[in-house]
Order: structure tokens, then C-alpha cells, then sequence
């Protein structure tokens, strides 16, 4: 928690310089949860060797957002309360708890046991976590929110880029059981050592650095901003605004990541491991990509940035059938819409900051962090739509249309503020 003390220009001084540790421990707690969009590595043997259907073996993991995004919310709430540092360490604890129990899976061989044992459990712990990376490194750097934030929740879009092809190794020796037990102490001892980097700044440093002694990347002095209380918060139509915008931009990355490997093996006739390649390139945009929109953003504006990129992946998702005709134009459109998904994770959090202050931040953007789960529908729909139709484009269509839903609603929200 914040500790009201008063701080001469030597501690602001020192802070400044201490602060960056705060964005390694949420690079790290945020690579940690992130391991779980590497849940694709364990589809396959799971299918193959455990006699699975597909549908079962995505179930833990569709569980898991489901309970990651509901989560948000109390999470964000706790941590308000009692500081990141604590809920941080409770998140390791549970990800030590759920994939122990997974690693189990020898024993209790069913997929109802994986969707207790990860979905709920890791899903709870990815919620703890990530609730506390945003609004840590934006009460720290007020200067710069959005590189900040950003950074600070990079590890989730590169966690797929390192431990996909890690974790197939892994499962090769190991089998899925022994994976996940591996991956029990991994996954617990780095996100202690990123929790143990987690702390609020004195509310000191805060005032200071509001009434002028710091200014923007622009030069420009800071000014406060009201701290929005989360009941009066779900009674402003920004709200909504909000948590509609997130779920239909959303709704269209993920099925990005559900559709174009599919999309090479099928429409190109990649082979699996090429067709892959493709998700390889949207994770390294998603995760590379992070700081520099945060960056950007504090140059040019976060509203201005989301409009820029939803535009771009609006189009590329509206014209992907007809433009991704081939390997290489496949790549350079999962790296576009990689940026996309990496916009909406990078600023949201400092879009609900820079509108209804951080004193409730952990809580404000859980509750807008909720609709990713609907978000997760688009996902769902894509992949009904191409079992329907036998045909991609009413898919992409559809996460095109809702991106450009989500830009309508997001310039809804600038001509309110």
C-alpha cells in the first residue's frame, strides 16, 4: 500500500532511478501467465497419445480465459486494497498449485481434470498476476503511462514465441504429465522473484511528480487526474464504451490466433511446421510490439495510436482471403494483425487510467478487462463460421467487422472526453 510521506527532490531522485525494476517484475509475472497462449504445444499429443478429441483438448484452455477475465475483477480490487506485491505472490502460489495438478494428469487421465487443474486454477493465478502489472507501472511512471504499461505486460506476447517450441521439446522427453511438473517450478519461481519486484510508490513520489517537479515525454506538466470510485465508474457510458470497444477488438485477435495456422495448412497447403511460422510472426508483433505503441502513445496519444492500428487491422482482416495468397504475404499480415492485439493489451489499461485517475485502476480496468471473455465469442464464432461454410472468409469478415465496430466505439469515447 501507499505510505504518505513527504519526499524531498534527492528521494524522487532515487525513486525515479529505482522505479524500472517495477517493469522487469511485471515482465516477468506477464511472461508467466503468458505461457498459457503456449497451450497450442500441448493440443496435439494430447489428441494423439491421451485419445482426446480437439474439443477436448482446448476446453482447459478456453476455461482458463474464461476464469482469467472474471478473475480480473476481484483481483483488481485486492490489490487496490492491499498492494500488487501480495496478490502477485498468491498468483505464484496457485500457478504452483494448478500445474502440480495437472501434472497429475497419469493419474486422473480425463479432460475435466486439466479444466479444474488449469483452466480454474492457473486461470485464477493469471488473473492475480496481471491485475497487478498495469496498475503498478502506471503509478509509477506518470510521465510515460503508455510505454510503461506496455512494457510491463510485454511477457504475455512473447511467452508463446519462447515456450511454444520449448514446451514441444519438453512434452517430447517428458510426456504432457511431466511437462506441466517442469513447468510447475519454472513458471512459480520466476513469477515470486516478479512479484517480490512489485510495490506501490509512496503517495509522496505521486503528488510531487503531479504538481510539476516531473513532466511528460513532451514536456509538457503532468496534471492530476479524478480518481473514478468503481461503483460511479460502471454508471458512465465511457464505460461501456469501453467494454464494448475491448470485446469487439479483442474478439477479432483471437481469431487470428485460432484461424491462421488452420489458413496455411488449408487455403496454402503449408506444411504444418510453415503454417506455424505464421503464429510464430503474430506473437513476436504481439509481444516486440508492446512498448513501441506504449511509446508512441505517449508521443502522439493512446486514442490516436488505436485508431491508426484498428484501421490497419480491420483491413487486413477484411482483405486477408484475397490478399494472403501465398507464404509470404500470410507472414506480413500476422504481423500486422500481431500489432493489433498488442495495441489493445498495451493501452487499455492506460486509456481507463488517463480517463478515471489510478487510485482504482486495479478494479476500473478489471471490470473493462471482463469482456474479454465475450470477446473470446468472436473467437468461437470464426471457428463455427469455417465449420459451417467449409470457408474462411466469413470468418475474417466477421473479426473485421467487429474491429471495425470496436473503432466506432472507441471515437464515440474521444468526443466524450
Amino acid at each position: 500500500m501507499s505510505n504518505d510521506i513527504n519526499l524531498n527532490q534527492k528521494d524522487i531522485k532515487h525513486l525515479k532511478k529505482s522505479r524500472w525494476k517495477i517493469l522487469l517484475g511485471g515482465f516477468l509475472l506477464s511472461l508467466m501467465g503468458g505461457m498459457s497462449y503456449a497451450w497450442g504445444s500441448f493440443v496435439v499429443p494430447l489428441v494423439s497419445d491421451w485419445g482426446w478429441t480437439a474439443t477436448q483438448a482446448v476446453l482447459p484452455f478456453t476455461v482458463l480465459i474464461i476464469v482469467f477475465s472474471i478473475a480480473m475483477m476481484p483481483a483488481g480490487w485486492i490489490q487496490d486494497k492491499i498492494g500488487p506485491r501480495k496478490v502477485a505472490m498468491w498468483g505464484a502460489i496457485l500457478f504452483l498449485i494448478g500445474y502440480l495438478l495437472s501434472g497429475l494428469l497419469k493419474w486422473f487421465p480425463y479432460p475435466i481434470w486439466l479444466v479444474f487443474s488449469y483452466g480454474f486454477f492457473v486461470g485464477i493465478a493469471c488473473g492475480l498476476t496481471y491485475s497487478c502489472i498495469a496498475p503498478t507501472a502506471r503509478k509509477w511512471f506518470p510521465d510515460r503511462p503508455g510505454f510503461a504499461v506496455s512494457t510491463g505486460v510485454m511477457g504475455f506476447g512473447l511467452a508463446a514465441v519462447v515456450f511454444s517450441p520449448l514446451q514441444r521439446i519438453m512434452i517430447d522427453y517428458l510426456g504432457v504429465d511431466g511437462t506441466f511438473l517442469v513447468l510447475a517450478i519454472i513458471v512459480t519461481v520466476l513469477a515470486l522473484l516478479g512479484a517480490r519486484l512489485l510495490e506501490n510508490p509512496p503517495s509522496g513520489y505521486i503528488n510531487m511528480i503531479i504538481d510539476g517537479e516531473t513532466k511528460d515525454v513532451n514536456g509538457n506538466s503532468l496534471s492530476e487526474v479524478k480518481d473514478v470510485l468503481p461503483r460511479e465508474f460502471v454508471k458512465m457510458p465511457e464505460f461501456y464504451l469501453l467494454w464494448l470497444a475491448l470485446a469487439m477488438v479483442i474478439g477479432g485477435g483471437l481469431t487470428a490466433i485460432g484461424l491462421i495456422p488452420a489458413y496455411g495448412e488449408i487455403e496454402l497447403k503449408l506444411a504444418p511446421t510453415v503454417a506455424a511460422t505464421a503464429m510464430s510472426a503474430y506473437a513476436l508483433t504481439n509481444g516486440l510490439g508492446r512498448p513501441i505503441v506504449g511509446y508512441l502513445s505517449d508521443k502522439i496519444g493512446v486514442l490516436r495510436i488505436m485508431t491508426f492500428v484498428y484501421i490497419i487491422q480491420a483491413v487486413v482482416f477484411l482483405a486477408l482471403p484475397w490478399i494472403a495468397v501465398n507464404y509470404g504475404l500470410l507472414i506480413v499480415c500476422s504481423l500486422l494483425l500481431g500489432i493489433g492485439y498488442a495495441t489493445t493489451f498495451a493501452l487499455f489499461p492506460v486509456l481507463v487510467s488517463s480517463g478515471f485517475g489510478t487510485k482504482y485502476l486495479g478494479l476500473n480496468y478489471g471490470l473493462v478487462f471482463s469482456a474479454f471473455a465475450i470477446g473470446a465469442l468472436t473467437g468461437l464464432m470464426g471457428s463455427k463460421l469455417l465449420d459451417v461454410t467449409d470457408s474462411f472468409t466469413p470468418a475474417f469478415l466477421l473479426a473485421g467487422s467487429t474491429t471495425v465496430i470496436g473503432l466506432i466505439l472507441l471515437r464515440l469515447l474521444k468526443r466524450r472526453s
